[in-house]
């Protein structure tokens, strides 16, 4: 079975049980308000991040670099509001974890690693050869109507 599925299929069903447990410890409505207080808090700290790695990906590109990193960690932070505005706390905690900077920075350069594993000429620049010829200003005029 695809890995894919399963998840789709045991973390909705994993996070309504863990709902239900929290919910008959503390009562529904303190629930509700824990799981809005994890999405609020949650997307103040999502909006603090990405601006951070908005003004790296600026900083990377003024040097000339690609700022590969830096959007792989975009992709992770979209991920991780995602996560937390899902009710729930198996999500919550997966979500809250991607905000850490250094964690974020080792997954992006994780990535970036095995893409460049399965892709090995994405490592190597590309080289087109071929002949140009420079028109002289006798070319570059139009025949007359």
């Amino acid at each position: 079975m695809n890995p894919a599925l399963i998840l789709l299929l045991v973390v909705p069903l994993a996070e309504t049980w863990v709902l239900i447990k929290v919910g008959q410890q503390i009562g529904a409505l303190p629930t509700i308000a824990l799981v809005v207080l994890t999405a609020v808090i949650g997307a103040h700290y999502v909006k603090q991040q990405g601006l951070r790695v908005i003004r790296d990906m600026q900083l990377a590109q003024a040097k000339g670099l690609l700022p590969a990193q830096q959007m792989l960690e975009g992709v992770l932070l979209l991920i991780a509001g995602v996560l937390l505005m899902t009710p729930g706390f198996f999500t919550d905690a997966i979500g809250f974890s991607l905000l850490f900077p250094n964690l974020r920075a080792s997954l992006a350069q994780r990535g970036l690693s095995g893409l460049a594993e399965a892709r090995p000429d994405l490592r190597q620049p590309r080289v087109f050869e071929g002949e140009y010829h420079q028109a002289s200003n006798d070319d570059d005029q139009l025949p007359p109507r």
